[in-house]
């Protein structure tokens, strides 16, 4: 029995410590992952939604015997709108579905739905007013977009997994085992004890689904998605350097996420070729499709169009299951495909990372995908909001209600080298780790005023 306290003793500034850090992380970055997972939650059902607000747009009321040409079809459209350059064409593979042309107006992206069968244009939507759109920009860029944004975004995914590794360790029962309050809440009990122990289990139950949602969502972020992206070069498990299909890699600065759509994650990297010139007429948009047939290149596919006289036509699809991914580059005169990049020539980091987005996405596994991430979403959102209410229920009038600093050198340097370590595999998690420090050491210890407010 003594030596059972005695661990217990041992243990609370070690607790202490870890819920110092949990409480701060909540309180700055739960708002933001509330937002993410709420848009997020949006974007899982962004077919449905859009079927329900753009059918007018998206599908046709009859099905014809004959479809137009895509030269015509795109011709009808430069003819109604002649100021504005035509630079996409995606094709869906139901039979009563638009054809959706993408045009340049003004350095935006606006999109045309044509009749395949009568050549009407049923209408317009600009790429910045699709609802789903707009909530696919709050989810990574805080809906004010830039560098700042997206990097905001991925410092709160960053602090996610501190959030759950913490609130793990708070939960982890340490002198006795019941599953009430520890697998199954007390809804019996009164006020914060009922409030923690539904915070607690919904956090452990939710932990897995949260990080997996988190870990599949890091490959879109500006700084670890970019050390993941040379991490899958340096070891030849992104795209693979063979992936050219027919002759010598080509050499170029340009990637395919710059002058393409729709492309998939393990292909953005890929070098666009540079063609010669030639004298030839180039290429139509039905010889390419064509092509893009004859290489059974599964709908929906979006074919990009050549930029400038050396570029190549880009045919690529994204949007369905990963292993019906597709990323072609054509000679835009001689319809040469001058590279070939499927799933199967992806390396196994890129193909896992592949498989995750369409999870992350809810396209793994139809409606049951989506509905297994909403439920993941709403927990978080549960979480962050059961958190506040915790605190508020705690915190006194006169100040903030942190937990009091510990005076424990053992259990600091213990957390702050677990802190340290996700620092390493996470870079700009490590950037915040340095200013906290900053900030303790010389506003929090420097300051009486603004020491007292954070522990009163």
């Amino acid at each position: 029995m003594e030596q059972t306290v005695k661990a217990a003793d041992k243990q609370r500034p070690m607790y202490a410590v870890v819920w110092r850090w949990h409480f701060y992380a909540g309180i700055i970055f739960a708002p933001f992952l509330i937002i993410l997972a709420l848009s997020g939650a949006v974007y899982l059902f962004k077919p449905q939604i859009e079927s329900a607000l753009y059918g007018h747009l998206y599908e046709v009321d009859k099905v014809g015997e004959k479809r137009l040409s895509l030269v015509e079809l795109t011709e009808r459209v430069k003819e109604k709108y002649p100021h504005d350059s035509v630079v996409s064409v995606t094709l869906e593979k139901e039979a009563n579905r638009t054809v959706k042309i993408g045009m340049m107006d003004k350095g935006e992206m606006v999109f045309a739905f044509v009749n395949p069968y009568t050549g009407e244009i049923q209408g317009t939507l600009r790429a910045d007013e699709n609802w789903t759109e707009i909530a696919k920009k709050i989810h990574s860029e805080l809906l004010i977009g830039g560098t700042a944004a997206n990097r905001l975004v991925e410092l709160a995914a960053c602090w996610g997994f501190i959030l759950l590794a913490t609130g793990l360790y708070l939960w982890w029962p340490r002198q006795s085992f019941s599953v009430l309050g520890t697998f199954w809440p007390r809804w019996w009990a009164k006020k914060r004890l009922a409030w923690r122990d539904w915070h607690a289990v919904t956090g452990v139950w939710m932990s897995i689904g949260i990080l997996l949602l988190i870990v599949t969502g890091m490959p879109w972020t500006g700084v670890m998605g970019e050390v993941i992206n040379r991490v899958a070069t340096a070891t030849n498990t992104g795209y693979p350097p063979f992936a050219f299909s027919f002759g010598l890699k080509p050499e170029s600065k340009v990637v395919t996420k710059e002058v393409a759509q729709d492309v998939p994650w393990a292909a953005e990297q890929l070098p666009v070729p540079s063609v010669r010139k030639r004298k030839a007429a180039p290429l139509s948009l039905d010889e390419v499709y064509a092509i893009a047939e004859a290489k059974k290149v599964k709908k929906p596919f979006t074919i990009s169009l050549p930029q400038g006289e050396k570029g190549v036509f880009t045919v690529a699809t994204s949007k369905t299951k990963p292993w019906d991914n597709a990323t072609l580059h054509i000679d835009q005169y001689s319809g040469r495909v001058l590279s070939d990049v499927r799933f199967s020539d992806y390396g196994a980091l890129a193909k896992a990372i592949t498989i995750g987005i369409a999870f992350h996405e809810g396209r793994l596994f139809g409606l049951a995908n989506q509905l297994v991430n909403l439920v993941f979403c709403l927990g978080l959102v549960f979480l962050g909001v059961s958190g506040f209410v915790m605190w508020r229920k705690r915190k006194p009038k006169d100040g903030f209600g942190a937990p009091a600093r510990v005076k424990d050198p053992q259990a600091a340097k213990t957390v702050w080298g677990g802190m340290i370590a996700a620092g390493i595999v996470m870079p700009l998690f490590a950037l915040s780790l340095a200013a906290i420090w900053l900030f303790d050491r010389f506003v929090v210890q420097k300051i009486p005023s603004v020491r007292r407010f954070l522990a009163a």
